[in-house]
């Protein structure tokens, strides 16, 4: 009897025939960003936490904080994807996991022993942006040589349902470390998290085919790599809309944790459990994500997911500072996780898919490169405003320039086009299409 019971629960919550899951390899890529994702949920909140309450940083504080995080990706972006197209990108992605682990445990250490500081903070903002920067991009290409192009929609949906799950239990879980041994001490949680992601991707066994070429020159190739993405007007394109949006998110980033702390007088814990909305947003998008975008095409459903975000910060911005603008807290933050997964896993998709594999590391670095220059920027202009004119203005300026941004989107023709993801041998033949429509 018990043993057909089993049988029957077995069938009924087994993954289907072809589910990605099914492949080991890519079942141990997916284990170890739903491991991370749970140490980023830490971070995210206890860093800007440890800058807010514990060293009760101003918001142009926490607007060079943000910058300092987005600042490598300018300077180290596109000759990092020189250097990922001639090593192997597992090992970098190991390693940079280590390397944000030591940088994160590098604050509690500093707090126990009297000196932390804001300027230490920067310091580890950028150690986090420029890790990223190299070990992010060696990430994404990872995923193109485990999964096939034809499913990267479907990987980055699923990539996404891992990380939704850590956005879920990851803030309150979060929340409470914070409020038991402090904004610091959590950080220790995180590091731990981060090598236990690594161990499981030293697990990973994949063969990387990297052709010497005798003609190879750094410069020439890092050219090379910039004329791709120049010479692709879908490219530039999706460069202009997500770095559009990357303004936008960040202008809003950095007020966001001070209006709920001095506005909304949410305790550290609070902050934790609002942070739910975000999870609970990215889920929804997780699951219908792939859904909404086979039905509306990757271009229209990106547009849709700039909207979502706006809507967000819109309704933040005219929250009343009450329980009502607490609902509003966490339902802007399930807006900027809808939108952002809508964004994101038709974006990578299909700049991965249109882009041949020794082409990988230079388009990829390019590409984040492109995106990330107006985040700094926007970072910069959400502290100026919330210092001198309000916090509420910043998240008004996010909302409305997001507004335009998605308008301007549906209106470029190459966007609006974009209703499958393009095959690399038909993409010439698809932005023809689009331009004439």
């Amino acid at each position: 009897m018990f043993t057909s019971l089993r049988q029957r629960l077995s069938l009924r919550f087994s993954l289907p025939k072809h589910d990605l899951l099914r492949d080991l390899i890519y079942r141990r890529l997916w284990s170890s960003i739903l491991i991370s994702s749970f140490g980023a949920q830490i971070t995210m909140l206890a860093l800007p936490l440890t800058a807010a309450v514990l060293l009760h940083a101003s918001p142009t504080q926490m607007g060079v904080l943000i910058f300092m995080e987005t600042l490598p990706f300018v300077l180290l972006s596109l000759p990092s994807g020189v250097w990922l197209d001639r090593v192997r990108k597992l090992p970098v992605y190991i390693v940079g996991e280590s390397l944000i682990a030591l940088g994160v445990a590098s604050v509690p250490l500093a707090w126990y022993f009297g000196y932390l500081n804001m300027g230490l903070l920067y310091l580890v903002g950028f150690l986090i942006g420029a890790v990223n920067t190299t070990a992010g991009t060696a990430a994404q290409i990872v995923l193109t040589q485990i999964v096939p192009r034809e499913r990267l929609v479907e990987a980055y949906a699923k990539n996404a349902l891992a990380s939704s799950g850590a956005e879920v239990a990851g803030p309150a879980t979060a929340g409470a470390l914070i409020k038991l041994l402090g904004a610091p001490l959590a950080l220790l949680a995180d590091a731990a998290l981060l090598l236990s992601s690594a161990l499981i991707l030293r697990g990973i066994k994949i063969v990387e085919i990297r052709p010497v070429r005798k003609d190879a020159h750094f410069w020439s190739d890092l050219k090379a790599g910039v004329r791709f993405v120049a010479d692709k007007p879908l490219l530039i394109a999706l460069a202009l809309m997500v770095g559009g949006w990357q303004l936008c998110y960040n202008a809003a980033l950095v007020v966001q944790i001070l209006f709920a702390t001095r506005i909304l007088g949410l305790s550290e814990q609070a902050v934790g459990l609002s942070y739910m909305g975000m999870g609970v947003g990215t889920i929804i998008a997780s699951v219908y994500g792939h859904r909404i975008s086979r039905a509306l095409g990757p271009g229209p459903c990106m547009v849709l997911g700039v909207a979502v975000c706006s809507l967000g910060w819109g309704l933040l911005a005219l929250a009343p500072a009450n329980a009502w603008g607490i609902v509003a807290f966490a339902l802007m933050l399930g807006c900027y996780s809808i939108g952002g997964v809508l964004i994101f896993i038709n974006f990578l998709a299909l700049r991965q898919a249109v882009t041949p594999e020794p082409m990988l590391g230079r388009m990829t670095s390019t590409m984040r490169w492109l995106i990330l220059l107006p985040a700094g920027p926007g970072a910069l202009i959400g502290g100026w405003l919330g210092e001198h004119l309000g916090l509420r203005y910043a998240l008004g300026f996010a909302g409305l320039a997001a507004l335009l941004l998605a308008w301007l989107a549906w209106k470029n023709p190459i966007i609006r086009a974009i209703k499958v993801l393009p095959a690399l041998a038909m993409h010439e033949n698809t932005q023809a299409q689009a331009q004439h429509s």
